[in-house]
């Protein structure tokens, strides 16, 4: 009986709200068309700034691309900005007067128009004449000397633009390039006639301000890196003769004659003082000299506590007592003291001084360090290539003084869940437990001398020791440990290198569930899988191997509009081992082994290459090309790399219309719908792969892409594994797999979160038909979207 009433009571109160919102809704509505009249709103006699208009009358030497960006350029510098449009309809405005002026400073309707209204952009004349000399300006600043500009105020309705005119006539080019001397003696003069040759400004370059600060900014630093501790780039005046007839111009640059006498002096280091341990929050150092102790560089160590070893500041402090002070070894000392990782705040002092005829500085460098010990726990996700995603909680024990020259010690230790995403019944969770012990020292730790760049940033040496146990869905345990030990050096900013001579990693299964010998007894088992899990449980794995890897990046700073990285990978494997160890394996009396476990021998090449192109503000086109090959020979003769290091493609990082392990090699597929093994199969010794990504920006937290992605993988020999076409041979463009789809990314700032929808476009296998399958695509078919719909979860970028 109770239930019934609740019943009725609920449709009553359902019923009553209905007719308050229809009450409502005409009172709205009439709100609503009030405010769309915009124009009765705003201050007599005013109009609504509606936007810019630019035209460009351009010269016939000024190519259709000039004019194209110099138009966007000058629209970017166009005041004021007008209020935000739909359909040419001034939303904001019309919510900013929809209740009328507010009564109240924190009521309702104060609340509304700072919520969801704008304060309307008015037209004004005094702007028009504020554009067309920002215009004019930059037009002459870019070489367009002779450039017009005039503007005017269009009115239509309510609403106003702002239509420019603006001549753009033919560029001047720079003609040539020289620095003035007037006296021989000068040594700033002399200084800055020896870097004349390095110039940023050639011969036929358009004539352009910002090339000239930058050259002005080019030669200040040459100057100051050989002592001139005042300089500054404003001493520099530039004089720029214009032949008007041939529009070319000839820059001359020249020290200003009212330049202070300090800034011609050179500078050389008298003493280097080091406080280790000052304390920012009450800008307090320990400044008593009784305490300090002086060091092999001659440096002087104020710290009574001796926590660091001297010999850190040694490799870390390139500015040296009695050497000419140098802005570059300064700059590096600061870049170095920051990236150590011991110090949290870095502050140095110069106090110049006269010592006789000559002029000395005295440095101070006042660190505060990092406390030694922290321990921090993280929580992370994480999105794999085969489709896995979950999250993982790591505990972190860092000392950052490890041995007293601020080496850095790490202790982790982790546990995560992984599921496989998109694989329907089939899907396996994995958990993961490891633990990982890291101690990096920053400077090379090496019997034999490395040549590096003392000029660029301290190299690292790190060595590794961990575990890591996956347990496969409750079908198999995956053990794996590594050793590594190698360094890491940076030869400027955009060259790194990364050199491990020594890598060991022993992998073996246990624990595996009769499940998994049922499922490889099953018919529906293909040979090929049979073999290859077989092969894996009957005997473990081990690999020593070396690897040098190079990566390049030509505009370390974020803000390039292009960048262009590149990886390469060169790791050879059991060279060393064949040399040592010639005693059959226990499990495979074809195969020498290490205490009776059979070695890899191979070698392993790859390379990585990423073009990123800003073609807009909010448009970004991404591409990556990649290329690897995997050769056996001598003790793995005849067989394929170890499954650690084959390649595989398809899944959220790769060819996205296709599902992990449903690719390759070459014309061999796997049904990753129906009949998928709960067990990783084989991958490939070579790979191709393209990607390319259109990405828009749509404001700060969304973005869209749309993406091509194609390659395949093949085995080098012709093992007995695969059937025909499995193999790499001259037709393998013939086996190219493509996809395409398209994406949404959600910047959480901390994270992006990723979802792509992709559908295959050529299938590299046998179909029925051609292998381009695009004229197939059937949204209406549930069959078919079941088959070639993928969509992908992932995190972070595909690239």
């Amino acid at each position: 009986m109770w239930i019934y009433q609740y019943l009725t009571y609920y449709r009553n109160w359902l019923n009553d709200r209905r007719r308050a919102v229809g009450r409502l809704l005409p009172i709205g509505a009439v709100l609503l068309l009030s405010a769309c009249n915009v124009g009765r709103h705003l201050p007599a006699g005013e109009k609504l700034y509606a936007g810019t208009d630019i035209n460009i009358n351009a010269d016939s030497t000024v190519t259709k691309e000039e004019q194209t960006t110099l138009k966007t350029k000058l629209q970017e510098l166009a005041r004021p900005r007008p209020n935000s449009q739909l359909f040419g309809f001034p939303y904001k405005v019309a919510l900013y007067y929809l209740f009328g002026e507010p009564k109240k400073e924190h009521g309702f309707r104060a609340w509304f128009r700072r919520k969801f209204g704008a304060e309307p952009v008015l037209a004004s004349a005094r702007a028009i004449g504020a554009n067309a000399a920002v215009f004019t300006g930059t037009l002459k600043n870019e070489g367009y000397f002779e450039a017009t500009t005039s503007g005017e105020l269009k009115e239509e309705g309510y609403k106003a633009r702002g239509v420019f005119q603006v001549t753009v006539p033919q560029r001047f080019l720079v003609d040539s390039v020289a620095i003035t001397i007037r006296q021989e003696k000068d040594t700033v003069r002399r200084v800055m006639q020896a870097t004349a040759g390095r110039t940023v400004i050639k011969k036929g370059d358009p004539w352009r301000l910002d090339a000239i600060k930058i050259e002005r900014e080019r030669i200040s630093q040459a100057v100051k890196q050989r002592g001139f501790y005042y300089f500054q780039p404003d001493y520099i005046k530039v004089l720029s003769l214009n032949d008007t007839a041939r529009h070319r111009a000839n820059l001359y640059f020249a020290l200003d004659p009212a330049m202070p006498e300090a800034a011609g002096v050179p500078y050389s280091i008298r003493n280097v003082y080091i406080y280790p341990n000052y304390d920012l929050s009450s800008a307090r150092a320990d400044t008593n000299l009784r305490k300090s102790y002086q060091t092999d560089e001659d440096f002087v160590v104020v710290d009574s506590s001796r926590q660091f070893n001297p010999k850190l500041f040694r490799d870390i402090v390139a500015v040296r007592p009695g050497r000419r002070y140098s802005s570059r070894a300064q700059d590096l000392t600061l870049q170095r003291f920051i990236n150590v990782g011991a110090f949290k705040f870095v502050r140095n002092r110069f106090a110049p001084d006269t010592q006789g005829d000559s002029a000395v500085l005295d440095v101070h460098y006042y660190l505060t360090p990092y406390p030694s010990k922290s321990i921090r726990l993280e929580l992370d996700g994480t999105s794999r290539s085969n489709n896995f995603n979950g999250t993982q909680a790591t505990v972190s024990w860092r000392n950052r003084n490890a041995l007293g020259r601020a080496e850095l010690l790490t202790i982790n230790a982790n546990a995560g869940i992984e599921f496989q995403v998109n694989s329907g019944e089939q899907g396996v969770t994995n958990y993961r437990f490891g633990t990982d012990a890291t101690l990096t020292f920053p400077r090379l730790v090496s019997p034999f001398h490395f040549a590096y760049d003392q000029r660029a940033a301290l190299p690292r040496t790190n060595a590794t020791i961990g575990y890591q146990l996956i347990k496969r869905g409750g079908l198999y345990d995956l053990n794996s440990s590594q050793i590594t030990f190698g360094y890491a050096w940076r030869r400027n900013q955009k060259i790194e290198h990364v050199f491990q001579p020594f890598n060991i990693n022993y992998i073996r299964v246990s624990n595996v569930d009769p499940s998994v010998i049922d499922t490889l007894s099953s018919e529906n088992v293909s040979q090929l899988v049979k073999r290859q899990f077989n092969s894996i449980l009957s005997s473990d794995q081990l690999i020593f191997s070396t690897l040098y890897t190079f990566n390049y990046n030509s505009s370390p700073r974020s803000n390039s509009p292009n960048s262009f990285l590149l990886t390469a990978n060169f790791e050879p494997a059991g060279n060393l081992a064949s040399l040592l160890f010639k005693k059959p394996s226990e499990s495979d009396q074809n195969r020498f082994g290490v205490f009776g476990v059979p070695y890899a021998q191979f070698l392993r090449m790859d390379v990585n290459a990423r073009l990123y192109r800003k073609l807009t503000p909010k448009l970004t086109w991404a591409n990556r090309l990649f290329a690897g090959v995997g050769i056996t020979y001598g003790n793995s003769q005849g067989v394929q790399i170890p499954l650690t290091k084959q390649y595989f493609v398809g899944g959220i990082n790769s060819i996205r219309a296709f599902r992990p392990r449903s690719l390759g090699p070459g014309l061999y597929t796997r049904d990753t719908i129906t009949n998928v093994p709960p067990f990783q199969d084989g991958g490939g010794d070579v790979k191709l792969e393209a990607n390319t990504e259109f990405r828009l920006k749509f404001n700060k937290y969304l973005e869209g892409a749309a993406f091509v992605d194609a390659g395949n993988i093949w085995t080098y020999a012709n093992t007995v594994l695969y059937p025909d076409g499995g193999q790499f041979t001259t037709d393998f463009y013939k086996q190219i797999a493509i996809g395409a789809g398209l994406g949404v990314r959600i910047d959480l700032s901390y994270f992006l979160v990723r979802l792509d929808i992709a559908t295959p476009l050529r299938k590299p296998y046998p179909t029925e038909g051609s292998n381009w399958v695009f004229d197939q695509i059937n949204l209406r078919s549930s069959a078919w979207r079941r088959q070639n719909l993928v969509f992908n979860i992932g995190i972070g970028y595909p690239f």
